[in-house]
């Protein structure tokens, strides 16, 4: 007679309060968090912000759309870029040469005039078509940076030595813009735009329409650099990061990994620019050197270089504050810039998105710990 034993029936654990609900909401917590944004900056910012105020809010998106860059390159790449200013500068002059063009209508521009130059320069010459233009404020910059890494990381450049080679190459460009006062203007740069594309930059209307296309544009690069960090050349971006050595014996090459995101965010800082000259009206060599480049690596560190979002709220932040603070203490803002970029990496290397994960993660090991033990050894069988 064969007996057969019934196994004990599994003590049946009522399923936790709201559970299932924390679960999807966290599943749906990022995509939400995007479209709450987008909604906050293409339907609340124009409606309640005066058209001032909303110009200056594209002004700092240009500034947001190079910070994404550089959080991909430096937190995602571990690459501290101080140079960025050279490939926003690219893409900035590629729309303003075409600007001035325009604005001439076949004769020379009105700074080549002051400067005795009687005949364009070939240089020029392309740029009277706005198709050159777009794309040389891309695919310049991303040419330049891509020959750049080849050249630096197959000689396995990195840390503080490709930080300064890239802020001695800001430098040496703004030394170039304005020793040629003829071809770029000079100090002055390119400034006094009157239309784009048969529409006055001056009209409001057209001020919000740039607007508009400067947070579409932000959002679009957002996702771009969003799914590439979850691909697979994300998560090997990340162990270059973390042991470039370690990657190079697995067989990868990290020169090609680091190479092709240094080409990335220089193609996001040429595209800024290029934003940049129609929404302010002025390309110089004064937003374009070591300065501006570093004030870019502050706000994105106190953002958060580990979160792209961290380092779009970053460059917002900073600049919206360097507006207000200029406003009330003109000569002090450095120095307040300077003291909150030292608190920040002394208390908080994480940034603003940083100390947000912190609270988050505390006060889910607080939740945890209230549940009793038979929930923790639950979680831990489904984690496993």
């Amino acid at each position: 007679m064969t007996i057969i034993e019934k196994a004990p029936r599994e003590r049946a654990v009522p399923e936790r309060p709201g559970r299932v609900a924390r679960i999807a909401e966290a599943a749906r917590s990022g995509p939400a968090l995007f479209v709450a944004v987008a909604l906050l900056a293409l339907v609340v910012a124009p409606l309640v912000l005066e058209p001032f105020r909303l110009n200056l809010l594209a002004k700092y998106l240009c500034f947001a759309i190079v910070a994404l860059g550089i959080g991909l390159a430096w937190g995602r790449g571990g690459m501290l870029t101080l140079g960025q200013g050279v490939f926003f500068g690219i893409g900035g002059y590629s729309m303003g040469m075409y600007l001035k063009l325009n604005d001439a209508g076949g004769d020379l521009p009105d700074f080549m005039v002051w400067s005795g130059v009687e005949t364009l320069p070939a240089l020029w010459e392309p740029f009277r078509s706005p198709v050159f233009a777009i794309a040389a404020a891309v695919l310049v910059p991303i040419a330049v940076a891509a020959v750049l890494g080849t050249l630096v990381f197959r000689q396995r450049v990195r840390g503080a030595y490709f930080a300064i080679l890239t802020q001695a190459l800001a430098a040496a460009l703004v030394i170039l813009l304005v020793g040629q006062q003829g071809l770029t203007g000079g100090t002055n740069g390119l400034t006094n735009f009157f239309e784009l594309f048969g529409q006055d930059l001056a009209a409001e209307e057209t001020q919000q329409g740039l607007y508009f296309v400067v947070a579409v544009v932000l959002g679009l690069l957002f996702l771009l650099a969003w799914q590439l960090t979850r691909s697979r050349f994300g998560k090997l971006l990340v162990a270059v990061r973390d042991g470039e050595d370690r990657v190079r014996f697995l067989g990868y090459n990290p020169a090609t990994v680091k190479t092709i995101t240094f080409a990335i965010s220089a193609g996001m800082a040429g595209i800024a620019g290029a934003l940049f000259v129609p929404v302010v009206g002025i390309i110089s060599p004064a937003l374009l050197g070591v300065v501006p480049s570093l004030e870019l690596v502050v706000a994105v560190a106190v953002g958060g270089r580990y979160v792209l979002g961290g380092a779009v709220l970053g460059a917002v932040i900073m600049n919206y504050a360097k507006t207000a603070f200029s406003e009330e203490f003109a000569g002090g803002w450095l120095y307040l810039q300077g003291a909150l970029f030292i608190l920040v990496m002394t208390l908080a290397p994480g940034g603003i998105a940083g100390l947000v994960s912190s609270a988050r993660e505390a006060l889910t090991r607080r939740r945890r710990s209230r549940t009793g033990p038979e929930w923790t050894a639950r979680e831990a069988k489904e984690a496993a």
